[in-house]
């Protein structure tokens, strides 16, 4: 092997130089879903600098320990020297931090806002003036590089800044582009199914332990199947349903099993999961 050949990491961090001079992103908030997003940026090396804002010092030592990432409890720091900077607080933080920051932001900054029920045009009144505005919903894989994100644009965002942002959510997972209107529905099909999912683990290697499979195992067995069910149905594009009837063998084990999920209400609960939270999220939004 060439000594000098670059890494992925490396040749993926010189093609987003080409495409954008932003150097900088910034997190104010370093919680399970900022700090998810956190370390796979800093997994990436996709930033020259990252700055950190939390109000939790272990958090700050923790990551700056691991990753180098510069940190402060002042939120003012972070946003000076920001070329894109996430809000990652809670909602209810949105008014008062924007508040605090909004004198400080360049002047080209791009707000990336992952909170749900915050809207794109609130972020805009909380500032009161016009800034480029990023919406999106990522989800806690990203602490593993396998995150799903939705993001949609303002229409100040250029297409160097769309190319600067899909390159920094694509860094940590896969992200698409959809129209804000669609967030109520994608933080109950992504931002909050990861819990569904671990959920469905647990359940599943509980069982196999009363079984009597090794916990450990259990839970290797159960996720590796969930992890390779889901690949399946990414790489093949074909349907979950005709992928499911490829496992249920005329008269076999796994029809039995999916018979009993069906009557028991499998398919429904998921689906009512699924509404509950979609309306939690528009009464959030509506609600402000």
């Amino acid at each position: 092997m060439r000594a000098n050949k670059k890494s992925f990491q490396e040749e993926r961090h010189i093609r987003f130089k080409e495409l954008t001079m932003r150097e900088t992103i910034g997190f104010i908030g370093a919680g399970n879903m900022g700090g998810a997003m956190i370390e796979g940026i800093a997994k990436t090396k996709l930033f020259n600098t990252i700055w950190v804002c939390d109000h939790h010092q272990e958090n700050l030592d923790r990551l700056h320990e691991k990753y180098g990432v510069k940190t402060s409890l002042d939120e003012k720091t972070v946003a000076l020297n920001s070329d894109v900077l996430v809000l990652s607080v809670k909602p209810k933080h949105y008014p008062k931090l924007i508040e605090t920051i909004k004198e400080c932001v360049k002047g080209d900054v791009i707000i990336v806002d992952i909170a749900a029920g915050v809207t794109i045009s609130d972020v805009k009144k909380y500032f009161g003036k016009d800034v480029k505005v990023i919406k999106a919903m990522p989800n806690t894989p990203a602490l593993v590089l396998q995150a799903m994100s939705a993001i949609s644009f303002d229409d100040l965002v250029s297409e160097e800044d769309k190319t600067c942002i899909t390159s920094i959510f694509n860094s940590f997972g896969k992200c698409e582009v959809v129209d804000e209107t669609m967030m109520d529905a994608i933080t109950s099909v992504s931002g909050s199914s990861p819990a569904y999912v671990f959920m469905f683990i647990e359940a599943m290697a509980d069982e196999a332990v009363a079984q009597g499979l090794p916990r450990k195992q259990a839970y290797t067995f159960a996720a590796q199947a969930v992890l390779g069910s889901a690949q399946m149905v990414l790489e093949t594009g074909m349907h979950p349903g005709a992928l499911k009837d490829m496992v249920c063998s005329l008269g076999g084990t796994t029809i039995d099993a999916v018979c009993e999920l069906e009557r028991t209400g499998f398919r429904a609960s998921v689906e009512s999961a699924m509404r509950v939270c979609n309306e939690k999220s528009k009464k959030m939004t509506e609600g402000k």
